[in-house]
C-alpha cells in the first residue's frame, strides 16, 4: 500500500479508522476527507451534543461516525490504517489489537506530514523535550518571521499542523512543538532541523517506562535533514543524537549557557553567539543577540532562545533577524511572568511549570524565594529540586492533592525551610495561599508560583490557577494602598 503523499494512489479505498473525536481526532477525519479518502471513521465513547453537531459536518462530507459507550471497544471490519488522537495511550484496547494485528497506527503528526504535497510542502523546524517547548517554537517562529519567511508555529502549539500543511497557499517553514504522545506513533517524519531541549521525567505513566518516555523523545531526530540541536548540559539529548539514523551530512549542534565549542551556539560575555554556522575557524564566533534581548531573562529561557537560535541558522537565518525576532518576542501568560511588586516584594506566575524539573528551572532564576507549589504530582518526586533550591528558599507554602509529597522532600533537604501548608481548595484558597506567602516574605525576595505539579485537582488548568494568583496578588496591592 502507497501512502507517500496526497497524491498518492490507495488514499481512496484505504479504510481509515479515527480513535477520539476531538479537535486533533476532527482535523484528522476532516483532512483525510479532503485528501479524497472514501472510508473515514470515527471512533468515540463520548456522545454529547457538541459532539453531535460536529458529526454532523463529516457525516455531510462522507464520514461515518461512531459515538457513545463501547464505540472503541474493537477495530470496525475491514480497518487498514488507524489515526490516533494525541493522549491515547498505546495499551488502550483498540490501539493494542490494532498493534497485534500489524496494522499502521498513526498520529496526527505521521498523517500531517503524509498529507505533505511535495512540490510545494514547507521544511519543518521541530522541537520536542520535556519543558521549554512552546516558548522555543514561539520564538523560532518570530525569529522566521522578522527575517522575512511567512512562517507559522503549528503542532503542540498555535496553528493544527494539518491545517498548516493543507492550506492553500504554503508556508516558508513550519517550527512544529511536537509531544512525546505525538512523536510515539510517528515515524516517517524528516525534519529539516530537530532540537531535544532537555529531558526528566514525565508521563511515564503514559510510556510505561522513563526509558521509553526518553526513546520517544529521540524519534524527532530521525531522518533529520540538516541539523540535530542538542542540549551541552542534558547529555541525555547528545545520546539520541548520536542514537539517530539521520541523512547523511545532517549536523549535532549543541546549544550552552557556556562559552560554546565547534558547532555550538552558547555565550560570550552576555552575549548569544553562533560557532556552528561560521567559519569554522579556532575564533570565529558570530554574534546573535544580547542576553537583554531575551524576555524574561532567566538562565533556562536563554537556553530557550539558544535553541531557537540554532534552529533558525540551521534554515540559513541572518544574525540580525535573530536578534530582532528575540527583541520583538514576549512569552505567553503564567510563563515566569511578572504580576506585581508589592511593598518591595515581586510576585511572579510561573503556573505553567507543571512538573519538577520545569519549577527547579524557575526556581533558580531568583536569589531569595517564597515558593508556592503543589497540585498533582503525576507520580513525580521532588527530592532531586529540593537538594538543587534549598539555598534559595525563603519559604514554601504548599496547596493541592500532591502538597505532603513536596512537604517530605523539604522535611529531608530543608528541614530549616518554613513550610506552610494550606489545606483549603475551594475558590479563595489562592487568596490564603498568596497572603500565607506575603508573610514569609522579606523585602527584595520573590513570591513565586511554579506549582511542579498538575492544576485539574483544583482548577480548571493551569491558566486559570495562575490567573487566580495574580487576582489574589492585585487584591493584596490594593489593600496596601
Amino acid at each position: 500500500m502507497s501512502l507517500e503523499t496526497r497524491t498518492a494512489d490507495g488514499w481512496a479505498t484505504t479504510r481509515f479508522v479515527v480513535l477520539g473525536f476531538g479537535t486533533a481526532g476532527y482535523a484528522c477525519a476532516d483532512s483525510l476527507l479532503q485528501a479524497g479518502a472514501e472510508y473515514v471513521v470515527v471512533l468515540d465513547d463520548r456522545d454529547n451534543e457538541q459532539l453531535r453537531e460536529k458529526a454532523q459536518i463529516l457525516e455531510t462530507l462522507g464520514a461515518e461516525l461512531r459515538l457513545g459507550p463501547g464505540s472503541t471497544a474493537g477495530l470496525p471490519e475491514g480497518t487498514e490504517v488507524v489515526v490516533t488522537s494525541p493522549g491515547i495511550p498505546p495499551y488502550a484496547p483498540l490501539l493494542a489489537a490494532a498493534a497485534a494485528s500489524g496494522l499502521p497506527i498513526w498520529s496526527e503528526i505521521e498523517l500531517a506530514w503524509r498529507l505533505r504535497d511535495p512540490a510545494t510542502a514547507a521544511p519543518w523546524l521541530c522541537v520536542t523535550g520535556t519543558n521549554g517547548k512552546t516558548t522555543t517554537v514561539q520564538m523560532l517562529t518570530a525569529i522566521l518571521q522578522a527575517a522575512g519567511h511567512r512562517a507559522v508555529a503549528a503542532g503542540n502549539v498555535g496553528l493544527p499542523l494539518l491545517e498548516a500543511v493543507m492550506d492553500p497557499e504554503p508556508y516558508d517553514v513550519i517550527a512544529v512543538e511536537l509531544s512525546s504522545y505525538q512523536l510515539h506513533f510517528t515515524d516517517s517524519m524528516s525534519a529539516h532541523s530537530a532540537a531535544v531541549l532537555n529531558i526528566a521525567p514525565d508521563h511515564v505513566d503514559w510510556h510505561g517506562s522513563l526509558e521509553a518516555y526518553v526513546k520517544d523523545k529521540g524519534r524527532i531526530y530521525e531522518n533529520c535533514q540538516v541539523a540535530c540541536v542538542y542540549n551541552v548540559a542534558d547529555p541525555a539529548t547528545e545520546q539520541l543524537v548520536m542514537d539517530a539514523e539521520v541523512i547523511e551530512g545532517c549536523r549535532a549542534i549543541g546549544f550552552t549557557l557556556g562559552t560554546p565549542g565547534m558547532s555550538m551556539v552558547g555565550l560570550v560575555d552576555e552575549l548569544l553567539v553562533d560557532r556552528a554556522f561560521v567559519e569554522q575557524r579556532a575564533s570565529s564566533a558570530l554574534e546573535l543577540a544580547s542576553i537583554d534581548d531575551v524576555t524574561p531573562p532567566a538562565p533556562h529561557n536563554v537556553a530557550n532562545a539558544l535553541a531557537a537560535a540554532a534552529l533558525a541558522r540551521a534554515f540559513d537565518v541572518p544574525a540580525t533577524a535573530v536578534r530582532d525576532g528575540l527583541r520583538g518576542f514576549r512569552p505567553d501568560a503564567h510563563r515566569i511572568a511578572h504580576v506585581a511588586e508589592v511593598a518591595g516584594v515581586n510576585y511572579v506566575d510561573d503556573s505553567k511549570a507543571t512538573n519538577p524539573h520545569a519549577a527547579q528551572a524557575s526556581l533558580l532564576a531568583y536569589e531569595h524565594v517564597v515558593w508556592i507549589a503543589g497540585g498533582q504530582a503525576k507520580g513525580a518526586t521532588f527530592d532531586d529540586l529540593v537538594t538543587a533550591a534549598r539555598g534559595r528558599l525563603r519559604g514554601v507554602v504548599l496547596l493541592g492533592q500532591d502538597k505532603q509529597v513536596i512537604a517530605e522532600a523539604l522535611a529531608r533537604h530543608a528541614p530549616d525551610v518554613p513550610v506552610i501548608t494550606v489545606e483549603a481548595t475551594d475558590t479563595g484558597a489562592m487568596q490564603t495561599v498568596v497572603g500565607e506567602a506575603t508573610k514569609l516574605a522579606q523585602q527584595g525576595d520573590t513570591v513565586l508560583l511554579a506549582p511542579g505539579c498538575a492544576s485539574w485537582d483544583m482548577f480548571a488548568n493551569y491558566g486559570a490557577r495562575g490567573d487566580a494568583f495574580a487576582a489574589a496578588v492585585h487584591r493584596l496591592g490594593d489593600a496596601q494602598g
